[in-house]
């Protein structure tokens, strides 16, 4: 018999075609160069077009796709256009992502519509968006970027919006989770602790937050952005091809306190 047990090769994507959205900066530049890597054909979006196009650059033959995923019109073109030049998709990862730092008695509601509007309504869109080519293609997954804030409060970082958007991320990704599983199509959450990012820009050479990471999180530091290459992987690869309605904690052990 044959030994084919390859397990490095369930972590490819070669052939798959990745929508990464909030692929700017931050995470999502990070998220769609490992896409990349492991063979997918990456679809990259955000409003910053010149950001885009410097990525691209560094990618093997990714569609650039500008747009304001706050919306409708521009979430309906981006998922279009995808298909219309990449030809399928197979994975999701809805990135994008708002956050307003500010107490309750001071945040406007405004701010606060506007953080539910693209952290929770545009990424449901999108996935409603996607599911029909996803199940096209023999099912996929869609990885929903949430947070640990997801699951626990933040105070004394104050962002009731944020916190509320991304509990609300977790549950959906179960609900959507249980209604595509028969479809071929797997849903879960990524959830990071403290990474540096444009939400978190000077946290990590401010010498109060370093210390209350540090103070709070088991492993007393910040992630850095390759700490969620596995987990985004497990999630977007065959390799999780048994998993669904998960959200992955990857905080340094923060929620486990």
């Amino acid at each position: 018999m044959t030994n084919t047990l390859e397990p490095l090769s369930l972590f490819r994507l070669d052939g798959r075609v990745a929508l990464v959205t909030g692929a700017s900066s931050g995470l999502g530049e990070r998220f769609a160069r490992v896409l990349d890597a492991v063979g997918a054909r990456v679809v990259i979006a955000a409003r910053r077009a010149d950001r885009l196009e410097a990525l691209a650059a560094d990618l093997t033959d990714a569609v650039v796709v500008p747009c304001d995923l706050a919306v409708a019109a521009d979430r309906e073109r981006l998922i279009g256009t995808a298909l219309d030049v990449a030809g399928r998709l197979d994975v999701l990862v809805n990135n994008a992502g708002l956050c307003h730092t500010v107490a309750v008695e001071d945040e406007t509601l405004a701010q606060f519509e506007s953080v539910m509007d693209l952290n929770v309504t545009a990424l449901w869109h999108l996935c409603k968006l996607a599911v029909d080519a996803l199940v096209a293609d023999g099912g996929g997954s869609i990885v929903n970027v949430a947070s640990m804030l997801g699951h626990v409060g933040s105070t004394p970082v104050k962002q009731s919006s944020y916190c509320s958007s991304k509990g609300a991320v977790v549950n959906l990704t179960r609900e959507l989770a249980l209604q595509l599983a028969r479809k071929g199509v797997r849903v879960n959450a990524l959830c990071p602790g403290w990474f540096p990012s444009e939400m978190t820009a000077g946290m990590e050479t401010d010498p109060g937050a370093i210390t209350f990471v540090a103070t709070n999180t088991p492993i007393p530091r910040m992630g850095e952005a390759h700490e969620l290459d596995g987990a985004l992987l497990l999630l977007a690869a065959p390799a999780g091809s048994f998993l669904t309605g998960h959200s992955l904690l990857v905080d340094g052990g923060w929620t486990a306190r």
